[in-house]
Formats: structure tokens, C-alpha cells, sequence
């Protein structure tokens, strides 16, 4: 077979085991190392090739061509035309179109800067969680990452693994496979490790072959590797069918934002070229000034500022303890108004005490503790924290001697019937079957009780004491789980679910899953930041609500899986806005609440560790798992958190709602400033005899300005802003656009004034109509000069008004890089008109009293922005 075929799965279902170890070159106890290496040359590596990196040239072309950047070539096209290609040699300027590539390659070094380092971080961050499975390598067990899986290894699997690969069944126990990936299918598929004939030809249909994506609901198996990455199914749909982008509410924010502007600057700019060259009758100027009015109203950093900020905030995450293994998910994890948990190892610790083994009278019984050793430690599922527990108890306190059993067989663990079995054989042959489990289904399964010293039946007296003293165990926090056994079952070979029946009751074991220390101060953290938690857990009563009234969620009503397995979707949303706490829930159920959370308008989180909530995270805007979980919850995951502690998680909220607020402040602000600035421009088009500014000089402020905004993403959030989730509402940016934008106007047409009437007079000696054409060009360049510093003062220093709602400088400040970054850019401006470019621009010296009034201006305008800016959020509730 070579690597590149595609894998007859027919022929891999009806060969025999011995003549695929034959193909492979392999046995039943595995290959070794340097046998593996062998065969990955043969078959290619276990890498899907639609993972790798996108090109660089790909990068390349995404960060200079967005809609900003295209729409400034073409002006730049347009411009090199009318200063260069049609006008007189003598006249020929390349500076404007000089500085709008320079725009053009500032946003696009930027941002591919950034998007290298967003690749490069995502991929550092998505290193750190493995996903990993169980190979055979010589008949010793290694946990090896699933890159390393080669054809022809013999891989163990249980309930919570991903399949790493196509494998061809070898032996399985009650195993049971999801294959919603592949196939859609909602419910688990049984495997066996037989071939039938009357099998249909759909490979998925093959009960003895698992596939690649899939994943391991209950049971285990011992399979051998068939196919590998691009070879496997899931490989070849991977190459058919292009993975499609999930739109989120932010991608179309941004989008909507976007073309918002863009559709601004197309009206503006030809109604700034009308008046002009209606008014001043050169419509050659006109046009270019309306060119330059285009490049000023287009944002071509928001591309710049978005990247930036979604890498800035994935590396404070990760400082934090978060894990981003999608950026774009940061605006959801940020948005998130309910947070949904699971309790066990969640709300409480990961490590689980069996601080009780009680048989049915509530007295110790080392009996009960060895029986539940034998359950745990002979099964080959997933061992959770309890078995872990028993484990650890009945080797510290039994002299326990395996060597004196073996197992026989098991009947796995699965969520319908909430228990699992093991079979043991003694040295004599004789043969016993243990099982333990939630006790509500143990009791169903046992018809008798070890009660008193003697076997009886079960009668309903019995079973009412055992689940009275249970309930008292319960009322403590204590998890309780009952064992039973049952001598000499079926034949060997022959156990199945069935055989689960008239067992003996023997004692019960009872848990202490103690409340993390953190658990109860990052409860009240998360509400204080508007985040609602819901505990959705599989766990009785009794148990979650000692739990919750230790962590601070006393007095709630719970309600149960029973009780939401009667209502319908519209009863369950009333219910699920209405109770925080549900119990004794399946996997589905807890998907099917965060299902109708989402549909009442709510940004859902999942945080699980568990197989059972796999489904309900990949459900939620955001999945929150920990880099501990089973493989199968890490996948569905959209966030891993290093530690499992949720002080973690609400400061990686926290990191998001600032990323967020970093990135609105560049979108609002740049809207407004743009909506202010080319106002003032139509209002002098109509009454000055001159252009308000040239080309030329329109482009360099526009130039110092975005360099300026280039530090926004380092910027502090105000705490307030943080209180509460925050969700990208385009229509707030046009309301935001009509209140604050043409506030910089009044002060614009006021400087106007001042210039005309008042400063370039008293410079040149004369009102501009009395003047000679050399003193009139003097006096252009002192008015282009004043408005181009004045117009810098103002919208720079705006961003230090609009980035809070407080008092600028003084109740709010700046971070240290947007402040001085802002003042170079300022100062830069203000000495440009005294230097040799700046008179090459068409600028003149400014004289002393102008500063004066320019002071006089600018704290009036911030006055009258701080006024505005407080009947705003009055009205809208936030500035941004």
C-alpha cells in the first residue's frame, strides 16, 4: 500500500489480524522506535496538512491588501497620475503619493508583523496543550503525542479518548464510538472487533474499523493503525471540503465597521471636490484635495490595531494562565454574560478523599473497600479521581495482593446505566463480579443485602435506611457511591450489561470533594464583573447544594435533569433564565441548556473537564476546558486554562474586555475625529477663497496620527469598564460619529476665524483681499500652518478625552507608551512648521501670540468634548 492511495477499508475489515501484522511488520506488543520510523517513511506522517501554517506569501498579501489598503493604492494610482504623468516636467511632485505608500506600508508591515506573531503565538500556546494517545512499543505502555503514531502501532484506547487515527479493531469491550465528525450522527456507534458480511460498503459502517476525529464514549479496545493523517478519512474530506470560518458578532463588527467608513468617505470626499472646485474654481486642486480628504477619512490601521490587540491580549492571557487557542475567540471570552460549570474538580478541588467505606449498617468494612479496589483497579477505562481515591486508600490501609487474582472480563462504565463491572478469578477458579456505581442504579440492579452479617433480600425497609443514611452522607458534601458482587456469573466470555442483575448489596463508599479555596471569592469576582454562574452537573442533590452553600449559592432552588426532561424549549427558557443550580444532568441536557441560554440572547461560557461535557462546550460561544481534561473536552475546547481555578478564568475575562475596549477606542475615535475633521473641511470649502489645507499637508497629519494611534493597544482600560461584558454593537459607532465628531468643528471654524481675521493679518500686514499674490501666498501658509498644529492638538489629545469617561489626565491616565507616543507626535507637528520640510510642505513659522490662543482653544475644546461626552452616556448608557 503506498502513502499516497487511498485506504481500502474493505480490505483492512475482512483481513485477518495475523496477516495485517504481517503487512506492518508488527505484532500484538507493537513496534520499536526505530521499526516506527521505518514505517512513517513508508506511510507518511500523522499530520493533516490543512493545519500547516498559511504561506508567508499569503500573509503577505492579506496584511497590504485590506479594503483600507486597496481603496489608498488606488488614490495613490490616481495620484501619480494628476502630480506626475499629466502635468509639466518642471511640475512634477511624487510626495503625495510618497506618503500615502507610506501609510499604505506602514498598516501592512504592521500588521503582517503582527499576524507573523498572532501564527507564531497561537501555535507556541496550542504546543502546550498535547493531545496525546496510549501506543504498545514492545509490550511497554508510552503516552506518545499523536504526531508520533505511525501505521502498524498498536494503540489502547478508553472512554474519553479521540481516535489518533483509522484503526482496525483488534479486541474491544462494550465499545462505543461517536462519529458526529464524520458522519453527523447524533448517537454513539457500537465497534466489535468482528467483520460481517451483510455489512453496508460506507466505510463508517465497518463495525471493526474506527476513524481519525472520532471519539471514545465508553469501553476500550486494542486496535492497530491502519492509515495515517492525509491517508485517514477524515484526511481525504479535510482536502475535499475547505474548513469554513465560524463567523462571530466581532468578525461582523468589523466588517460592518469597515464598510461604514468606507461608504463615509465615498460621499465625503467627492462633496468636499464639488465645493471647492465649484468655489474656487481650479478644479485640479480640487480633486486632489478631495484625494487627500478620501486618504483621511480612511482608517488603515484598524487592521494594524485589531491584530495587535488580539496578540497583545492572547500573551496577557497566557500570562495569566489562559490559553487562547483560537484569537478570535477573545471578544466572546470577554462577552461572556454566564458562565456555565460543572461542579466535580470545577467549583471543588481536583483531588477526591474516600473518607468512608461503610457497609450497609454505616459501619467501616475493610470488605467493602476491597471489593472496590478490585472494580477500580482491574478496569481499563478512564480511571476518574474516585478510583484514583480508592486506589490510593486500599494501599495505604489493606495489604492488598493482586497477584492472587486476575481479571476476567469488565463491563465498562457509561452515562445511561452509571455504573461499570469488573470480573476476577481467584486461584481456585472461582469467579465473582464487582460493581459499583451511583446508588440510585445499584439498588436497582440488587436483589439482595449483606445486612447484619447475613444475605437477605433487599425488602423496601432495607432500601429505605440505606438511602436514609446516604441522604445524611449527602447533607455532609459527601459523594456517595454503593458495591455490590455477585459469585460465579455467566460463562467466561459471555458477560454483558444483562448480567448486572440479583446482585448483593455490600456497603457504600463516601467521597470528600471539598470546595477549592478560591472558589467562593472568584464566585462574587465573576458576579461583580456581570457574569452569572450556572452549575449544570451530573452530581445528586443533596451533594451540589452542601457544595454551593459552601462556595456562596445558598438558598437557590435546584432543579433536576428529571424535571427538565418534561418541559419543552420555551418552558426550559424561562427555567434556565430563572435557577442557577441543575442536577443529575446527561450530556445532552446540559447542552440543551446552553443552547436556550444562547437563543435568550446570552453570551455562553462552558468550563468542563469531562467526556459528558464535550458536547455542551463545543455548544457554547466559548469552551473553556484545562490542560488536565480528557483529549476529547481539550479538542471542543475554544480556551484551556492552565490552572482550574476560576480567579484564573475571570482575569482572563478580564484580559479580554480590555483587548476589546483597546480596539473600540481606535474604531469610535478615528470615526468621530474623521466625521469632525471633514465637517470643518466642507464649512471652510464654502467660505474660505482658499483651500483649508493642501494635499500634502492633509497627508502628513493623517500620517502623525495613525503613528500616534499605533500605541492604543498598550493602553490601560478604566475599572469600570471592565465591570461588565462588552459585545460589538456597530450602530453605537454611528450615534458615537454624530455626537462627538462635530464637537472638534466648532473649534475648527472658530481657529479659522482667528486665523483669517486676526493672526495671518497681523503677520502679513493686511485682510487676504487687499494683498498682492506673494503676500497672499505668505498668508495661505501662515493659515495652513495654524490649522494644520491646531487640528494635530485637537485630535490627538482627543484620544486622551475619549478613552474614558472620566476626567482625562486627572481621575483617568493614559499607559506610559500611548502618552509618550502621543506627545512626540504632537511635538513633531507643532515644530514642523519652523523647519526647511515643513516650508516645503507650504507651511510658514507660527508667531508667539498664536500659542496663546491655540492653549485657549484646546481647553475649551477639551471642555466642551468632556460636556458632551456626559449627556452621551447618559444617554447610551457607555462611551464605549
Amino acid at each position: 500500500m503506498e502513502k499516497k492511495e487511498a485506504v481500502n477499508y474493505k480490505f483492512f475489515a475482512q483481513t485477518s489480524v495475523d496477516k495485517l501484522f504481517s503487512t506492518f511488520k508488527t505484532s500484538l506488543s507493537g513496534i520499536n522506535n526505530n521499526e516506527a520510523e521505518v514505517l512513517r517513511d513508508e506511510y507518511g506522517e500523522n499530520v493533516i496538512s490543512h493545519k500547516k501554517k498559511t504561506p508567508f506569501i499569503v500573509e503577505v498579501l492579506k496584511a497590504y491588501f485590506t479594503p483600507f489598503t486597496t481603496v489608498l493604492l488606488a488614490l495613490a494610482i490616481i495620484s501619480f497620475i494628476t502630480d506626475y504623468v499629466i502635468v509639466p516636467t518642471d511640475e512634477r511632485d511624487l510626495t503625495g503619493v510618497l506618503i500615502i505608500v507610506a501609510m499604505v506600508v506602514l498598516s501592512g508591515t504592521m500588521t503582517l508583523i503582527q499576524s507573523v506573531k498572532s501564527n507564531n503565538a497561537a501555535e507556541k500556546l496550542s504546543n502546550m496543550v498535547k493531545v496525546t494517545a496510549t501506543v504498545l512499543r514492545k509490550g511497554e505502555e508510552v503516552e506518545l503525542p499523536i504526531e508520533e503514531i505511525v501505521c502498524g502501532d498498536i494503540i489502547k484506547l478508553s472512554a474519553g479518548d479521540m481516535l489518533p487515527a483509522d484503526v482496525r479493531l483488534i479486541r474491544t469491550k462494550d465499545l462505543f464510538v461517536s462519529q458526529a465528525a464524520m458522519t453527523g450522527e447524533s448517537y454513539p456507534v457500537e465497534k466489535k472487533d468482528t467483520f460481517s458480511m451483510s455489512q453496508k460498503d460506507a466505510e463508517t459502517d465497518y463495525e471493526n474499523i474506527a476513524f481519525m476525529g472520532s471519539n471514545v464514549v465508553s469501553g476500550s479496545a486494542i486496535g492497530l493503525v491502519i492509515a495515517v493523517g492525509n491517508g485517514t478519512l477524515f484526511g481525504q474530506i479535510a482536502k475535499d471540503v475547505s474548513e469554513k470560518h465560524t463567523i462571530t458578532s466581532f468578525d461582523v463588527g468589523i466588517s460592518k465597521t469597515s464598510w461604514l467608513l468606507i461608504r463615509f468617505m465615498m460621499v465625503m470626499a467627492p462633496t468636499v471636490f464639488l465645493i471647492n472646485g465649484l468655489t474656487k474654481g481650479d478644479w485640479l486642486e480640487a480633486f486632489l484635495f478631495g484625494l487627500s480628504v478620501a486618504v483621511g477619512l480612511t482608517p488603515e490601521m484598524l487592521p494594524m490595531i485589531v491584530t495587535t490587540n488580539l496578540v497583545k491580549g492572547a500573551s496577557t492571557m497566557a500570562k495569566k494562565g489562559t490559553i487562547i487557542k483560537n484569537l478570535n475567540s477573545i471578544q466572546n471570552f470577554g462577552a461572556i454574560d454566564v458562565l456555565c460549570t460543572d461542579k466535580t474538580g470545577t467549583l471543588t478541588q481536583d483531588k477526591i478523599i474516600l473518607e468512608y467505606h461503610l457497609d450497609v449498617d454505616g459501619k467501616e468494612d475493610d470488605r467493602v473497600l476491597r471489593h472496590a479496589f478490585f472494580n477500580s483497579y482491574y478496569q481499563t477505562g478512564l480511571k476518574n479521581l474516585m478510583d484514583k481515591a480508592i486506589i490510593e486508600s486500599a494501599e495505604e490501609e489493606l495489604n492488598m495482593n493482586v497477584n492472587a487474582y486476575k481479571k476476567v472480563d469488565e463491563i465498562p462504565f457509561d452515562f445511561q446505566r452509571r455504573r461499570m463491572s469488573v470480573v476476577i478469578e481467584d486461584a481456585f477458579g472461582k469467579t465473582q463480579m464487582i460493581t459499583k456505581g451511583a446508588v440510585e442504579e445499584m439498588l436497582e440492579v440488587s436483589s439482595y443485602v449483606d445486612y447484619r452479617g447475613s444475605v437477605v433480600p433487599l425488602t423496601e425497609d432495607i432500601k429505605s435506611t440505606i438511602l436514609k443514611t446516604v441522604d445524611e452522607l449527602n447533607e455532609d458534601g459527601l459523594r456517595v457511591i454503593a458495591v455490590a458482587q455477585k459469585t460465579n456469573p455467566s460463562v467466561v466470555g459471555e458477560f454483558s450489561v444483562k448480567d448486572e442483575s440479583d446482585m448483593v448489596l455490600i456497603g457504600y463508599l463516601a467521597f470528600l470533594d471539598p470546595p477549592k479555596e478560591t472558589t467562593k471569592d472568584a464566585l462574587k469576582a465573576l458576579k461583580e464583573h456581570g457574569v452569572g454562574v450556572k452549575v449544570l452537573t451530573g452530581d445528586n442533590a443533596l451533594v451540589t447544594k452542601s457544595v454551593c452553600k459552601q462556595v456562596g449559592l445558598e438558598d437557590e432552588e435546584l432543579i433536576t435533569g428529571t424535571e427538565i426532561s418534561r418541559m419543552n424549549d420555551v418552558e426550559l427558557k424561562v427555567i434556565a433564565e430563572k435557577f442557577n443550580i441543575f442536577v443529575k444532568l446527561t450530556p445532552s441536557q446540559k447542552t440543551r441548556l446552553v443552547r436556550v441560554l444562547r437563543e435568550a440572547g446570552h453570551t455562553v461560557g462552558f468550563m468542563g473537564d469531562g467526556i459528558n461535557d464535550a458536547p455542551a462546550m463545543k455548544e457554547a460561544d466559548v469552551g473553556i476546558s484545562v490542560d488536565t481534561a480528557v483529549d476529547i473536552a481539550k479538542e471542543s475546547a475554544d480556551v484551556i486554562l492552565l490552572e482550574k481555578d476560576l480567579m484564573v478564568l475571570e482575569r482572563g475575562i478580564l484580559a479580554g474586555r480590555t483587548t476589546f475596549g483597546n480596539i473600540m477606542k481606535y474604531v469610535k475615535m478615528t470615526a468621530s475625529s474623521n466625521f469632525g475633521n471633514m465637517f470643518s473641511v466642507v464649512v471652510a470649502s464654502i467660505f474660505l477663497p482658499f483651500l483649508p489645507m493642501l494635499p500634502l499637508q492633509l497627508l502628513f497629519l493623517n500620517l502623525i496620527y495613525d503613528i500616534s494611534c499605533m500605541s492604543i493597544p498598550w493602553d490601560n482600560m478604566d475599572d469600570e469598564y471592565l465591570e461588565e461584558p462588552k459585545k460589538w454593537d456597530a450602530t453605537r459607532i454611528g450615534s458615537f460619529m454624530k455626537w462627538l465628531g462635530p464637537t472638534s468643528s466648532v473649534f475648527d471654524i472658530t481657529t479659522y476665524a482667528l486665523m483669517y481675521f486676526v493672526i495671518c493679518p497681523a503677520v502679513v500686514g493686511g485682510s487676504y483681499h487687499t494683498l498682492g499674490a506673494e503676500q497672499q501666498a505668505l498668508f495661505i501658509a501662515v493659515f495652513h500652518a495654524g490649522w494644520f498644529v491646531e487640528s494635530l492638538w485637537s485630535q490627538t489629545l482627543v484620544i486622551h478625552t475619549l478613552r474614558t469617561p472620566k476626567l482625562p489626565f486627572i481621575q483617568s491616565r493614559a499607559s506610559f507608551i500611548l502618552t509618550t507616543i502621543t506627545s512626540i507626535g504632537i511635538a513633531i507637528g507643532s515644530f514642523l512648521p519652523f523647519t526647511a520640510f515643513g516650508q516645503d510642505l507650504g507651511l510658514m513659522p507660527l508667531p508667539g501670540e498664536y500659542w496663546g490662543y491655540l492653549a485657549l482653544t484646546i481647553v475649551a475644546y477639551l471642555m466642551l468634548v468632556m460636556v458632551i461626552k456626559k449627556i452621551y452616556v447618559k444617554r447610551f448608557g457607555e462611551l464605549l
